[in-house]
């Protein structure tokens, strides 16, 4: 990526920009939710830069889903933790 491919972080950008009608058709208290998820796709540009995709859509999604995995993991560590009798 790069000099013949647009980079990711640029490639989410469009992306995302070709979202923009769907947001704006969002209801308010969503509008914080969506742009979480591309957010959460911008954390893990970096790895998603290495694989070079032509079409971003499947990294985006990737980097979303291990994004909410990663907070249900926390999540549920938290949920355990808390329910694990005093000794």
């Amino acid at each position: 990526m790069g000099r013949t491919n647009p980079t990711y972080r640029d490639a989410l950008r469009r992306y995302r920009e070709s979202w923009t009608p769907f947001r704006r058709a969002l209801r308010a208290e969503a509008k914080p939710d969506f742009d979480r998820l591309f957010e959460r796709a911008h954390e893990h540009a970096a790895a998603a830069g290495h694989v070079n995709p032509a079409d971003p859509h499947r990294a985006v999604v990737i980097s979303v889903l291990l994004s909410q995995e990663r907070e249900l993991r926390r999540l549920r560590e938290r949920v355990d933790c808390a329910s694990e009798p005093d000794e």
